[in-house]
């Protein structure tokens, strides 16, 4: 497995990112962290060592720069910055397709929070090398209704049972993707699945998924 930290060039910034390729990587997922989060988010890495193990390549990367983030913690005009978060994952998806370790490999997008409707933002605008869109107790909401209808990959929303509000707004926004797509609730679970199981339950919901939807690609 080859883990290396890079930096992906968006919209005149430069964001560092982990890099972690297993060998003979069947997809690379692609992550997008919450507002007031980063690359770092243990609930994310935790979720990306999972799916590595399933064969899948993963690239964790910081949607803000440093000074960005400064700014954001102050004034939070960043964080629910749609399209800067979406143009900067459509970025690194470019990036992914210009190298040479992962040009050839689909791409798979999760997002947390409102990184979810940054992935679903880009999946609408650059379609062609999304495999799916995962949702982990995101805001697929905040994506817009143009972008829910435009997204052409399947969509997987995954949310606690006890995040009341969130799993609401998921469900409103299932009712406008047209994309094939699958609400997964986790019992019990609040909205950062910190409760035993939880995020264990979310990995492997995601993996499954992931797994279908490689299966699916190759039986065309």
């Amino acid at each position: 497995m080859k883990s290396q930290t890079v930096v992906v060039p968006a919209d005149g910034a430069e964001l560092p990112g982990d890099l972690v390729m297993p060998e003979s990587a069947r997809a690379v997922v692609l992550f997008a962290h919450g507002s007031g989060s980063s690359r770092h988010s243990p609930r994310n890495r935790a979720v990306a060592a999972a799916l590595r193990e399933a064969g899948l390549g993963t690239l964790l990367i910081d949607l803000l720069t440093e000074e960005e983030e400064r700014r954001d913690v102050m004034t939070a005009e960043h964080r629910f910055d749609i399209a800067l978060l979406g143009r900067r994952l459509e970025a690194a998806m470019e990036w992914l397709g210009a190298r040479p370790g992962t040009r050839a490999l689909p791409v798979i997008l999760f997002g947390a929070s409102t990184g979810a409707a940054a992935a679903l933002r880009a999946a609408a605008r650059r379609p062609d090398p999304v495999l799916t869109v995962v949702s982990r107790g995101g805001r697929p909401d905040l994506a817009g209704d143009e972008a829910l209808y435009a997204v052409r990959a399947p969509v997987l929303l995954v949310v606690g049972g006890r995040d009341t509000e969130v799993l609401r707004l998921n469900e409103e926004a299932a009712r406008r993707l047209r994309a094939p797509h699958s609400l997964r609730v986790i019992p019990g679970a609040t909205h950062l699945f910190e409760e035993p199981g939880a995020l264990e339950q979310v990995a492997g919901a995601v993996r499954e998924w992931c797994e279908e939807r490689l299966d699916a690609a190759a039986a065309q």
